[in-house]
């Protein structure tokens, strides 16, 4: 204990944390707010089949680019730990290859993004108006989707050189881009559900430039070159393949849980869907405010292992934590206190506020159980140790599996119960596989 409190009491460390996480959580918060712009904006036209056609395309289309995010987290780990090491070549490569993945997945997820959305909204057997919107807003979204991938990339690079304003400037200028030509489109065209998807399109290809640009100056810190030949090697990208594979199975797995919420709330209804939508950019702004946090270790926890200073490694650990119990603690309170008035900003349709006001009580205590997983995540993410975050997360989806099955009976309240446990137990589960390396001392023993 007194450890801990030492640890705590590193001003240094909080310093360190706070250059770090402040700008990615004013970043990543602007994230969740381009989903609450949609919702105000759709949320006020007339049907509930709008709000749920943007909340079912929506989903559609972050099940594919999210379940791309080993291109941040890969990326990061690996930068972080090449800059701990000053090697600028190190660097150049992993940026290269980033965007060379992003490029390749992008064109193959596009190519079979379309049969598999038809698939999939016949497996939710939406009403025929969603059914049609829904399409018609991720075949547009499609077309954004390289963007959003090389975005990944890049923001994950800027992590990992310590570099927390450079994402700031992609995400803040991609969402304010998509808020602004939303409500363009939207209101000012009138190009209703389409506008919200073109408007996207637009803000996630202006943000993927403006990373490019930016990293010409980031790598002036960092002198070296590109060994061009070694890109031509299979041994030169085995490691970040191997990092991006178990981050992959890991992202496919989370992202399954969150469709399904999707899929289970489309099939109650329009309202049901739309109102479990309106919840989770609650979640959403939760999760990304707190992701500025893990973003902070993912960044320092990385540089430490680099570095082998086990020292930094712990205090940057501690510290993050106490910050994100605090945070965590404020967005419970926030929900509990103004849950209804957030509902009620989103949409003026009497069926879906009735609907999610009644949910509301499990959006308050969301924060307290998933901030851990967030947080564990980047001590897991700046090691590299992504098999270790690939088993704890297909265990946490293995041992739910009953309870899921078991709740249906209650509908969206089995639903909304199952989703607690699935982050309480992916907490739990990945605090027993660190808890495990730090006994063996394998965290500063991190391959490179």
């Amino acid at each position: 204990m007194s450890t801990l409190l030492t640890d705590w009491r590193d001003r240094p460390t909080h310093r360190r944390v706070w250059a770090l996480a402040a700008p990615m959580i004013l970043s990543n918060i602007s994230v969740p707010l381009v989903a609450l712009v949609d919702s105000m904006v759709i949320g006020h036209l007339p049907h509930a089949h709008q709000l749920g056609a943007v909340a079912v395309g929506a989903s559609l289309y972050t099940f594919l680019a999210w379940a791309m995010g080993f291109l941040r987290m890969g990326s990061t780990g690996f930068a972080a730990q090449a800059a701990g090491r000053k090697d600028g070549a190190a660097l150049r490569q992993i940026l290269l290859q980033g965007l060379l993945l992003a490029l390749g997945l992008a064109m193959l997820l596009g190519t079979v993004g379309i049969p598999l959305s038809h698939l999939a909204l016949e497996w939710m057997q939406p009403s025929p108006e969603l059914n049609q919107l829904t399409r018609d807003f991720f075949h547009t979204r499609l077309f954004g989707l390289p963007a959003a991938l090389a975005s990944y990339a890049l923001v994950g690079w800027f992590l990992g050189t310590q570099n927390a304003r450079a994402p700031l400037a992609i995400l803040l200028t991609t969402n304010l881009v998509n808020i602004a030509l939303n409500l363009w489109f939207v209101l000012g065209l009138d190009w209703g559900v389409v506008g919200s998807a073109r408007a996207s399109v637009i803000a996630e290809w202006t943000g993927a430039l403006l990373g490019l640009a930016l990293t010409q100056k980031a790598l002036r810190a960092y002198p070296g070159h590109i060994a061009w030949a070694a890109l031509k090697r299979w041994e030169s990208w085995r490691p970040l393949l191997a990092v991006n594979r178990d981050i992959f199975i890991r992202s496919l797995a989370l992202q399954s849980v969150f469709f399904m919420i999707t899929v289970q709330g489309a099939r109650l209804g329009d309202a049901t869907v739309a109102a479990n939508a309106l919840l989770l950019n609650g979640l959403l702004l939760t999760a990304h405010a707190l992701d500025g946090l893990a973003h902070a270790v993912e960044a320092l926890c990385g540089h430490a292992i680099g570095a082998r200073d086990r020292q930094s490694l712990r205090r940057s650990l501690v510290v993050a934590g106490g910050w994100s119990l605090i945070a965590s603690l404020g967005f419970a309170l926030l929900f509990t206190v103004a849950g209804h008035l957030f509902i009620a900003m989103q949409t003026d349709i009497p069926s879906v506020r009735e609907t999610a006001d009644i949910y509301l009580p499990y959006l308050a205590v969301l924060p307290l159980i998933a901030v851990w997983s967030y947080l564990l995540d980047g001590l897991f993410i700046g090691a590299t140790r992504a098999r270790e975050m690939r088993n704890a997360m297909l265990l946490t989806v293995l041992m739910v599996s009953p309870f899921a099955w078991a709740l249906q009976g209650l509908g969206n309240h089995g639903l909304w119960i199952t989703f607690l446990l699935f982050m309480a137990i992916r907490s739990l589960t990945l605090w027993a596989i660190a808890w495990r390396l730090n006994r063996q001392e394998q965290w500063i023993g991190t391959r490179h």
